[in-house]
């Protein structure tokens, strides 16, 4: 098993293709079909419980835009699969080519400490944090307009910008007080 490189293959035309990496597959499959439905460009999608990625087939594999983590914070062992697949990818995807997508950031309002860590790990890595709503149709047709936009510009297909611009304007921020402990 071997990193996961954003540029040992050469684009498609007209093409962007995004790695949907979540441990328990709930809201994968439904992003990934309003993805697909996409009609201005050709989006693939691939779908992966964590990283490394099985060698077999790699020569038929497209060339990986974008990486999504979708985590549940409701569960703990989806923030520790998210950190632990991070291995295995490639340095250069860290450049506007990895996004975090927060789910049941509504039912988790106890659990702070798993939502400081994801908002952590978005800062110290420079990546953008979506927070989608996984219960409702509707929710997951805006979180994957969302999507779809930072795909487009991670692919190459937005001209004049690129993921590194867009992921300077979208990173995650950390307020100052975040270390302090919460008294509520």
């Amino acid at each position: 098993m071997s990193l996961l490189n954003p540029f040992n293959k050469r684009p498609g035309l007209n093409t962007a293709t995004v790695l949907l990496v979540e441990n328990e597959e709930q809201f994968q499959q439904s992003l990934a079909n309003v993805l697909v439905e996409e009609t201005a460009v050709t989006v693939n999608v691939r779908l992966a419980k964590t990283l490394p990625i099985p060698m077999k087939n790699d020569e038929s594999r497209p060339r990986i835009d974008l990486v999504v983590f979708i985590i549940n914070l409701t569960l703990d062992k989806s923030v520790k699969s998210a950190k632990a697949s991070l291995k295995y990818l490639d340095p250069g995807y860290f450049l506007g080519k990895v996004c975090f997508m927060v789910t049941n950031a509504r039912q988790a309002l106890g659990c702070t400490g798993r939502l400081d860590a994801v908002r952590q790990l978005a800062v110290s890595l420079h990546c953008p944090l979506l927070f989608a709503e996984d219960q409702t149709p509707e929710g997951v047709t805006s979180s994957a307009r969302r999507l779809l936009t930072i795909l487009k510009v991670a692919s190459g297909l937005v001209p004049n910008t690129t993921a590194l611009y867009l992921s300077n304007l979208t990173r995650c921020a950390m307020p100052p007080d975040i270390d302090q402990p919460s008294f509520d």
